[in-house]
């Protein structure tokens, strides 16, 4: 499917109610941060956020002018109506998640390394998320979802819908979910691989391959496509996925390059970052790359884009970072490949490299 022109992506400015650009359809769960940070069984307390792949995609459109909505379900509990609420708040049309009076929110706990001397600490700078969402709210999404009063009007004005392979690996109902929505002709469909090996224990992987090549934009990191495709190499990987439009392939912070269905590969090389936490940056890197497919821009630009974006979750702790304003964003689009190269980011912002 061809993309939108930016003319008919409903960009909007902020506050501008309008229909969604995009809609983001999967779990989004209650996080709880232990504090101090260290091993487990050290914390004294537990701070409390939120966090999903989907959701935080979600947010970081929304953040870069792209009107987006999330839809899912939740529990009808504190957590549930929490997370709904700090979702809504960074700019996200939540109108389409239902709460599920009989099942409960998902949850997952974020450890978080210290550096200190103790045999169980991850180390400085890295985290490990342990999940409880076994029977969660949303692993009983399925293909009525389409039709459901909140979601529907949604989903059916949409331009693009965002899906991750997370979805199809919580239960049956959501594998049959995805695959509909698959589907359906007519829009654009992206599909982050977000590969969860622990989600998929059990199941057939190869039912990822079909779900991928159904989809018009696929996203996945180098490791990911070696794991479950058996291969990062672009041409086999275009043998393996020759449906979509493009194939977005991440290679952590050296570069990102979309491959085109005749085996024509744009790259562009990662910014210089200074990484405070790594987590939500794979789920920025696909806002930002879908926002410029919205837009319009050039095949370049839309990697650049998505790196800019990556750059502000890896510099932020917690899932979410703030993109650089509009005005910045457009100058680093346009740079010069030797300015791009000198650009570096760090938790203080962006800082240009000279033209």
């Amino acid at each position: 499917m061809t993309p939108p022109a930016a003319d008919q992506a409903g960009l909007a400015a902020p506050g501008e109610a309008t229909a969604p650009a995009a809609v983001c359809l999967g779990e989004s769960m209650a996080m709880l941060i232990p504090e101090p940070a260290g091993p487990l069984e050290l914390a004294e307390g537990f701070r409390h956020s939120y966090g999903g792949a989907e959701s935080n995609t979600a947010c970081t459109l929304a953040a870069l002018g792209v009107p987006a909505a999330w839809v899912s379900r939740v529990g009808a509990d504190g957590f549930g109506r929490r997370l709904v609420e700090r979702i809504a708040a960074h700019g996200v049309d939540t109108s389409g998640v239902v709460a599920d009076p009989a099942r409960p929110t998902g949850l997952y706990v974020k450890e978080t390394g210290s550096g200190a001397d103790h045999p169980y600490d991850l180390g400085a700078g890295r985290s490990r998320l342990h999940y409880y969402r076994r029977g969660s709210a949303a692993s009983a999404m399925g293909p009525d979802l389409l039709t459901d009063p909140a979601a529907e009007p949604l989903l059916a004005a949409a331009e693009l819908v965002h899906l991750t392979g997370i979805t199809p690996a919580l239960s049956d109902s959501c594998h049959r979910l995805v695959r509909t929505l698959l589907a359906v002709p007519g829009r654009l469909v992206s599909f982050d691989l977000n590969w969860r090996p622990a989600l998929w224990a059990g199941r057939d992987r190869q039912a990822l391959r079909f779900l991928m090549n159904a989809a018009d934009v696929v996203l996945f990191g180098a490791d990911e496509a070696r794991e479950v495709l058996g291969t990062d190499e672009p041409v086999a990987l275009r043998k393996l996925l020759p449906r979509p439009a493009v194939l977005v392939l991440k290679d952590d912070a050296r570069q990102a390059s979309s491959i085109a269905p005749d085996g024509t590969v744009t790259t562009e090389p990662a910014l210089r970052v200074e990484v405070v936490e790594p987590t939500g940056a794979g789920d920025a890197f696909a806002a930002g790359y879908l926002a410029g497919t919205l837009r319009g821009l050039p095949e370049p630009a839309r990697l650049r884009l998505g790196h800019l974006a990556a750059a502000a979750a890896l510099t932020s702790r917690g899932d979410l970072g703030t993109p650089p304003p509009a005005e910045l964003r457009d100058r680093l689009l346009a740079a010069g490949p030797d300015a791009w190269a000198a650009t570096t980011v760090d938790a203080e912002g962006y800082h240009p490299g000279a033209a």
